[in-house]
């Protein structure tokens, strides 16, 4: 067959199949749009998940009536100048949009109507294209004193075979509620509005400009728990700027869909940065568990390409070890200034699992009897009591009365209504307070100024007992073991040059590697924490992860996990009955050493409960 000529017509529903997929990436492109066209409010309507009508209005500066039947033009755009010598520079792109194939492509499956104003003055004007079809430009009504108003009806149906692709309207409008929300998130100083089929889901004021302003948007955006565990992250590295807000280890998701991420405003998804990501976690997270993190990574232009997809979802890097570098120490620089700190979460579950009952708990009497009285104290006649779980409801935990180790000297009796000199200690004041008692031989009840801590000793004293091994890891090379035969990997010669090229990182952390023929690698030396490894598989993960996020992270987990293994069988069982001194020991440990709110596997080592949820719990408030 002989080459032809496509027409205009097809070459734009052919690059509407790449940049329209649904009608989230037709909002995505037009509200990027008005963010460069300087917008400080954006309103988007949708109905029937996008697919009925889609409308975006905005206050930016607007565009003449000779620019409208230019922007309806394909490869038609504001946003590239071409230098005296009249070529484009693609390598220094600095707003959202460049490509020019947004408007025309759902021009050609859509009924789209473009009204605006210019903000340097002048009538308002339209233009309408519908399936392709272009009208003339016309005087339009317009509400504002600038801005545009681009009307979007019936998408798709100039290409029928597309909508039978389409999930239900639910889908597709949630898909567009996720997608405003990246955008707010990336721009806290434009406010933005969602109503979808007539109503309004999503109402953003526009913030102050900075890092403040930032968390009061993603508090609004994913919770208020997320503005109580977030950790602010502000690092910067050879011209490579990283901020945002990533969560405390112990408010982790059970997947990665609370993770944002943004190159220069611009919201993507990069299996390197997702890997860094990962990797800066690796040390305090289980396999199943996943970070909450927004992260904001400002570059130059220049070092950061975005030309790689018509969506503009991708982006390549110069130097992707630079900007894995900086993510990575960049958290776990927020981690360690962390300390011990736990997620608030962790108390919020616990108080959800006190439940009221009818009766006072069996061996404690009844309300005005004995110790289960406190109304006369709190003035509050109605209390209840507080139990277990209903199945529990009749008896108290067995052993929960018993006795494992008590702090205060001279109390031989279970209950003590008199003062205790021991309970005015200084240690109160320490952040994890002073320890009082230790039930079942595992928990230690310690007692702050404001409220109590109760710490799990095995998860906790595991804890420091690795972050000791990792301290002692990084002052000295790791401990290798010679194989007694050298053993040899084969691998796709890509593969093998990858790991090949990382041999004096590998050889730091025991790894001694070296090539072996075009396709393989020959393993003289491996770490001795790993004992009898499968060196095969050692290798082959190695290079995996050298192909997908540019790090031997296979080698450095491994190594995590020996020494998460290590550790728990070096640090205090559950079941020893601490001393008072041991108790506190512990306790200012936990409190000197980074990480030790959360153990090996991101669960809480301390549950913190203050002293006015203690007086909620009774009634007293």
């Amino acid at each position: 067959m002989p080459i032809r000529r496509l027409p205009p017509e097809t070459v734009n529903r052919i690059a509407a199949g790449e940049v329209v997929e649904r009608p989230a990436s037709a909002i995505k492109e037009l509200v990027e749009n008005a963010l460069d066209a300087g917008a400080t409010r954006v309103e988007i309507q949708a109905d029937g998940g996008g697919l009925s009508r889609i409308l975006i209005a905005d206050d930016g500066h607007g565009m003449a009536p000779d620019q409208l039947a230019l922007a309806i033009e394909r490869h038609a755009t504001s946003k590239l100048e071409p230098d005296d010598a009249g070529d484009v520079d693609l390598l220094r792109i600095s707003t959202l949009g460049f490509r020019g194939e947004a408007l025309p492509s759902i021009g050609s499956v859509a009924r789209l109507t473009i009204t605006s104003r210019p903000k340097a003055g002048g009538d308002a004007h339209s233009i309408t294209v519908d399936g392709g079809d272009q009208k003339p430009v016309s005087p339009a009504a317009f509400p504002g004193p600038h801005g545009a108003r681009v009307e979007v009806r019936d998408l798709f149906y100039a290409t029928p075979a597309r909508l039978k692709f389409m999930k239900s309207e639910r889908s597709e409008a949630m898909a567009i509620s996720e997608e405003i929300k990246r955008q707010a998130m990336a721009h806290e100083a434009v406010a933005f509005t969602l109503d979808l089929d007539g109503r309004t889901t999503l109402r953003l004021p526009a913030e102050h400009p900075g890092d403040q302003g930032r968390l009061k948007r993603l508090a609004a955006l994913l919770g208020r728990d997320f503005e109580a565990n977030a950790l602010l992250i502000d690092q910067e590295r050879d011209g490579v700027r990283l901020s945002g807000y990533a969560g405390l280890p112990t408010y982790s998701r059970g997947n990665a869909a609370h993770q944002y991420l943004f190159v220069n405003g611009r919201p993507v998804r990069d299996r390197l940065l997702q890997g860094a990501l990962r990797g800066a976690y690796a040390d305090f997270l289980a396999r199943d568990r996943h970070p909450a993190a927004v992260l904001f990574l400002d570059i130059d232009p220049l070092y950061v390409d975005v030309n790689v997809h018509p969506a503009k979802a991708e982006v390549r890097f110069r130097d992707p070890a630079l900007v894995r570098g900086l993510i990575v120490g960049g958290l776990r620089h927020a981690l360690a200034a962390a300390g011990h700190r736990a997620s608030t979460t962790v108390a919020d579950n616990v108080l959800a699992g006190f439940q009221a009952h009818a009766g006072a708990p069996q061996g404690l009497g009844t309300r005005g009897q004995g110790l289960g009285s406190s109304a006369g104290a709190s003035g509050y006649s109605g209390w209840q009591g507080w139990a277990a779980p209903a199945t529990q409801t009749a008896q108290l935990i067995p052993g929960l009365n018993e006795r494992s180790a008590r702090v205060e000297p001279g109390t031989d009796t279970p209950y003590s209504l008199t003062p205790n000199p021991y309970s005015l200690d200084r240690e109160v004041d320490h952040p994890l307070g002073a320890a009082r008692a230790q039930l079942h031989g595992t928990y230690i009840v310690a007692q702050t100024r404001d409220g109590l801590v109760v710490v799990d000793q095995h998860a906790a004293h595991e804890r420091l007992v690795y972050e000791r091994m990792k301290v002692q890891m990084a002052r000295g090379s790791v401990t290798r073991q010679a194989l007694l035969t050298p053993e040899v990997v084969e691998l796709d010669p890509s593969e093998a040059m990858r790991v090949v090229a990382r041999a004096e990182e590998l050889a730091e952390l025991g790894l001694i590697v070296e090539a072996f023929g075009g396709g393989a690698v020959l393993v003289r030396e491996t770490p001795a924490l790993l004992g009898d490894t499968d060196v095969q598989g050692l290798i082959r993960d190695i290079a995996d992860d050298l192909s997908e996020h540019g790090a031997a992270l296979a080698l450095t987990e491994r190594l995590g996990e020996v020494c998460g293994t290590m550790a728990c069988h070096g640090s205090v069982r559950a079941g020893r009955v601490l001393s008072a001194p041991e108790m506190n020991a512990l306790l200012r440990e936990m409190e000197a050493t980074p990480h030790s709110g959360q153990c090996n596997h991101g669960r809480p080592t301390y549950v913190e409960l203050k002293l006015a949820d203690l007086e909620r719990l009774f009634g007293r408030r």
